[in-house]
């Protein structure tokens, strides 16, 4: 009877484990907004897939404050709270990044109507740029990615990749001239 209770005790024991890890991988979705704070900068396996905005009211981007080259920033992040990037291959309203540069670092699109918000108050603006990807989410006209390296939020790991790659910050001043686009694929 003993030895009967104990497998069931062990069977339910790594069902339940099982069940967490089934849903620690579908990730989570909240409506927190405001700054949050984190400090993670550890890796993990890629993502790629688009981050497609998923809050109501149109709310695309929030601030969050990490450390970033050893000093606390505030960035920009998706609303799973994952740090937003630029390319400066790109211009206002063409990405540079397509294909398996894409697979890479996922654009953040818009599915909704009306003009993408901030959870917080910026200082620069939101738009929408209609390119290769859809309806991509961009910030003082530099189109916002994501990077597949950052598998948890406060994670900045593609910040300098190629020396094209940089992390988005409320203070992103406004893109005015095209930059040269060379090939889309130095990342």
């Amino acid at each position: 009877m003993m030895r009967r209770f104990r497998s069931m005790t062990m069977r339910l024991c790594l069902l339940i484990l099982a069940a967490g890890i089934v849903l620690a991988s579908c990730g989570s979705s909240t409506s927190n907004t405001g700054t949050s704070s984190t400090t993670s900068n550890t890796g993990g396996s890629m993502n790629e897939t688009p981050t497609t905005a998923s809050m109501p009211g149109s709310v695309v981007v929030k601030i969050a404050t990490i450390s970033l080259n050893g000093q606390s920033t505030a960035i920009l992040t998706d609303t799973h709270g994952k740090t937003l990037y630029y390319f400066t291959s790109d211009t206002p309203t063409q990405s540079a990044c397509t294909g398996g540069c894409a697979s890479t670092w996922p654009p953040l699109l818009f599915q909704g109507s009306g003009s993408p918000q901030s959870a917080s108050s910026l200082p620069g603006k939101l738009s929408v740029a209609q390119d290769v990807h859809g309806q991509q989410v961009a910030y003082n006209g530099h189109l916002l990615y994501t990077y597949a390296g950052d598998t948890a939020p406060g994670q900045a790991h593609g910040n300098g990749i190629g020396g094209r790659w940089f992390v988005a910050t409320p203070s992103l001043s406004v893109l005015a001239t095209p930059t040269p686009s060379g090939s889309q694929y130095k990342y």
